[in-house]
């Protein structure tokens, strides 16, 4: 399980971005969960993040799966009609 950190806000994301596909790469599991429960501090860059790790992983054959999408940003994804692309683990 990748996780994310607590905050992660545009001027974190590309770095984000950048951890989460090192650990993908080292990641043999044919799924990929990222961890969200921990954040608390985010804006609408969390969710082009997520969406690019979901791109990165689904083209390296993996499934893809998100446990603990704050209410939140599980709201923004809505909002935006992106929920369906971020399944709960």
């Amino acid at each position: 399980m990748l996780v994310l950190p607590r905050e992660l806000t545009q001027s974190q994301a590309s770095a984000c971005l950048a951890l989460l596909a090192q650990g993908l790469r080292s990641e043999s599991s044919p799924e990929v969960v990222v961890d969200a429960s921990a954040l608390s501090r985010f804006d609408s860059a969390a969710l082009a993040v997520l969406l690019e790790f979901r791109r990165e992983s689904l083209a390296l054959g993996k499934r893809f799966s998100v446990h603990g999408l704050p209410a939140r940003l599980a709201d923004l994804a809505t909002l935006y009609g992106i929920i369906e692309l971020l399944p709960a683990a």
